[in-house]
């Protein structure tokens, strides 16, 4: 069985597997022979740009795990048979620590500090604070649950909202009843086209004046440039750990915002993130090999 995983760890960690032959391929635009053999196919995390096209060749594809929880960049052009598989799970830690400690940055005016403190300056005054705020968490799931946990002890009230509503958590439709009355609104959900532009202009007009946006989620869930009309008012500040567009080009507006905090799509980008997808792909694999039910598996509408 041929494999294409997208880094020498990865082989690895499944070169042992019986009858497994594992190959590298990073997504550049040289893949290795053989496209029409591979079975498994695991790519990077920056999915190749080339990715319809080479679906399209590898006729003997049976299954397709992705390494982030996101899988939009493969639905819609994912064979007939192929079973599609994500990292649910894999990112949540790193993530929900990202957002803690990028909430805490804003409120705390971290990045004016550093500077400050580049320039030799001591610049006293008083900041906001997490304590005693509501934090909205939009996508109730399994990174949203791991924030959740990690937010316990920092004396908030967590307001959660899904697409689907279960108890204890409110649904989408809930939002502009639920936005004015949030200090942080967290995105976490998932790419696709019912997401795309979720915060929109109105989304951001409802929410409280002097409120922080944490986008953990995928840039285009944001209108960029209805937030961009929010940061130059003042009215709204921002975390972003992902943009659109993504990458940022140098001299884009989003850059010299007022108000904004960017790090370059890291959140996930972590050494325990690492050593739980490695744990994830073996346990992937040894079910594959053995006839037994995948774990993660996208079925419907995702």
């Amino acid at each position: 069985m041929k494999i294409w995983a997208p880094s020498q760890d990865v082989v690895d960690v499944l070169a042992d597997l019986p009858g497994v032959e594992c190959e590298v391929y990073d997504g550049g635009p040289e893949p290795p022979k053989g496209a029409d053999e591979v079975e498994v196919w695991i790519p990077p995390l920056m999915p190749p740009r080339a990715t319809a096209g080479m679906l399209a060749r590898m006729t003997s594809l049976r299954l397709l795990q992705t390494v982030s929880a996101g899988v939009d960049a493969y639905v819609p052009h994912l064979p007939d048979g192929v079973i599609l598989c994500n990292a649910r799970g894999v990112h949540d830690a790193g993530t929900a620590e990202w957002a803690v400690g990028a909430m805490i940055a804003v409120l705390r005016e971290f990045p004016a500090f550093a500077l400050a403190q580049e320039r030799g300056e001591w610049t006293y005054r008083h900041t906001g604070v997490l304590a005693d705020a509501t934090v909205l968490i939009v996508g109730y799931g399994s990174i949203g649950q791991a924030l959740e946990r990690r937010l316990d002890g920092f004396e908030v009230d967590v307001v959660r909202v899904a697409r689907t509503p279960r108890e204890g958590v409110h649904g989408e439709d809930e939002l502009p009843r639920l936005l004015p009355e949030a200090d942080v609104v967290v995105l976490l959900v998932p790419s696709t086209s019912g997401t795309a532009r979720l915060v929109d202009a109105r989304f951001l007009a409802s929410m409280k004046d002097g409120a922080l946006l944490v986008n953990a989620a995928r840039g285009p869930v944001v209108d960029t440039g209805a937030l961009l009309a929010e940061l130059r008012a003042g009215r709204l500040r921002a975390a972003l750990d992902v943009t659109d567009p993504e990458p940022l080009p140098a001299g884009h507006p989003l850059w010299s915002a007022p108000g904004v905090f960017i790090t370059p799509h890291v959140a996930g980008s972590t050494a325990a993130s690492q050593r739980r997808l490695r744990k994830l792909l073996r346990s992937q694999m040894l079910r594959y090999l053995s006839g037994e039910p995948l774990k993660n598996v996208i079925t419907g509408s995702y």
